[in-house]
């Protein structure tokens, strides 16, 4: 499925098209994604997220704003809030958001935090107190990714010791130093586990492409907190373990036994085009030249790959396929946001229109049917008909503010003056 290059945008946030090469108006893409951060996205996760009865933030909401005040609270969503005050922080500059990212950090610190043996636990109850569990290794990573953005945005010296803590307890417990790469999952006290599976309907499997996009995401940005030449090493080796082991035919597979053998299944274009310019950000913080203009020439197939088969004529990509054809038409909020940066990356890497035109395209169908204009936020998921699945909740330990919010960002840094990084 393939989007026609001068399909019309969106309401509320519409894109001009040209007519004959499918130029973009960078200036009515950047006011659009412009105003959806500052009157919808911050607006709600600034004052709505905050649970001011038990602390920190609320742990899951449905469309209707209603509360389920019993809902155990998530690793993954807590870090990525962290990531993201900081991150509006450091890029707005924001005071409020600064209060926010303390708020953040110490929840995360005061209940999350394995005093006993390190690292963060998975979950922990409505009341804060630790449920049992693995330590999943894609947590950890998020632990890291948040905890380095908190010391890159505010300078707090204790976020970077505990970052590199857990980087450390990663590398010691969750490496695979035989075959490379990381395991998925660890005891709680970080021995070895048979509990690999990352959420429900996932496939059980030592290893995963999509933990491994996530450690690589987060020691990218501790390097960038912390320049140890120990831990460029490992993000070198990540960069070029995709290519190398995760990719094939211009997709990530998204399974792998302990020595890398492919497993049956699908790919998810949202996690092609994410990979697509996260590995490009990772090579770029090892400044690298060669590095990079390999990891260039390889997004930039994944991104043709997005581009030829996942996109339909409304602007939305879709969640799965399997060769070369879409095997699920459905459109997760995550997959959208990651698209408008990935196929503006590929545009910025190529100069070809169609990437930029791909990107508005994308941007136009979250205007009109992701964004909830009544509850605001985005929905989760919008089916192939274009209808609303109301059972995904608003927030939850994985409906976060981390994916489009970020995506704003990213598209405000590269769409301002000359539209450079």
């Amino acid at each position: 499925m393939r989007r026609g290059i001068g399909s019309p945008a969106s309401d509320g946030g519409s894109v001009e098209l040209g007519h004959r090469e499918g130029a973009v108006s960078r200036a009515v893409l950047r006011r659009a994604i412009e105003a959806e951060l500052r009157d919808n996205l911050l607006p709600f996760w600034r004052e709505r997220s905050l649970d001011e009865t038990g602390g920190g933030f609320i742990a899951e909401m449905a469309n209707d704003g209603t509360l389920r005040k019993d809902a155990a609270r998530g690793l993954v969503l807590n870090a990525r809030l962290l990531w993201t005050f900081a991150a509006l922080h450091r890029e707005l500059g924001a005071p409020r958001d600064r209060v926010l990212a303390r708020r953040a950090f110490e929840y995360l610190e005061a209940h999350f935090r394995d005093r006993e043996h390190g690292g963060y636990h998975w979950r922990v109850d409505a009341g804060g107190r630790p449920l049992a569990g693995t330590k999943k290794v894609y947590g950890q990573a998020f632990a890291i990714y948040g905890l380095a953005e908190y010391y890159r945005a505010c300078g707090e010296p204790a976020a970077l010791a505990a970052a590199r803590q857990v980087y450390e307890l990663v590398e010691r417990h969750a490496r695979d130093d035989l075959h490379g790469g990381y395991l998925e999952a660890r005891g709680a006290d970080w021995s070895a586990t048979s509990e690999l599976r990352l959420g429900d309907g996932e496939t059980i499997a030592p290893k995963s492409m999509n933990t491994h996009l996530h450690v690589l995401e987060a020691t990218t940005n501790l390097l960038r907190a912390w320049p140890d030449p120990g831990l460029a090493a490992r993000v070198r080796e990540l960069v070029e373990l995709f290519p190398a082991r995760i990719a094939a035919g211009g997709h990530l597979r998204h399974y792998f036994d302990a020595r890398w053998v492919a497993l049956p299944g699908t790919y998810t274009y949202g996690h092609d085009i994410e990979a697509s310019w996260l590995l490009a950000e990772a090579a770029a913080a090892l400044a690298e030249e060669r590095l990079a203009a390999r990891v260039r020439e390889w997004s930039i197939g994944i991104a043709r790959a997005v581009l030829a088969e996942g996109l339909d004529a409304d602007g939305g990509l879709a969640y799965e396929g399997r060769a070369g054809q879409v095997v699920d038409g459905r459109r997760d909020w995550w997959c959208q946001a990651e698209a408008v940066v990935g196929l503006w990356h590929a545009h910025e890497a190529t100069g070809e229109p169609a990437f930029a035109a791909a990107a508005a395209g994308v941007w136009g169908f979250i205007a009109r049917r992701v964004v909830d204009r009544a509850g605001g936020e985005w929905f989760a998921r919008v089916r192939p008909d274009g209808s609303i699945d109301e059972r995904e909740p608003k927030v939850s330990e994985w409906k976060c503010p981390y994916h489009n919010v970020r995506m704003c960002l990213e598209m405000l840094r590269r769409l301002g003056a000359g539209g450079g990084r």
